[in-house]
């Protein structure tokens, strides 16, 4: 998948503990692993201002992508 999460660098950066971030933000250890590790298909904007809010950052900064052509076609289980 292109779209690639950083919040890994963002917490190293910080000099934070990821279980520190998760209580800070309500989030569920388990929860903020799976977002670090980019096996979540989606997240709730609240979700990601609280987590803004706690690195002092923006959603971009959060986020990364890498460009594929196939990003351009939509298959047939895709969402318009």
């Amino acid at each position: 998948m292109p779209v690639r999460v950083t919040l890994d660098r963002l917490i190293t950066a910080k000099g934070l503990k990821a279980r520190d971030l998760a209580q800070q933000v309500g989030l569920s250890e388990t929860q903020l692993s799976l977002f670090r590790s980019g096996k979540v298909k989606g997240i709730r904007f609240r979700t990601l201002a609280r987590l803004c809010a706690a690195l002092d950052c923006k959603p971009g900064d959060l986020l990364d992508y890498l460009y594929e052509p196939s990003d351009q076609t939509i298959g047939p289980d895709e969402d318009n």
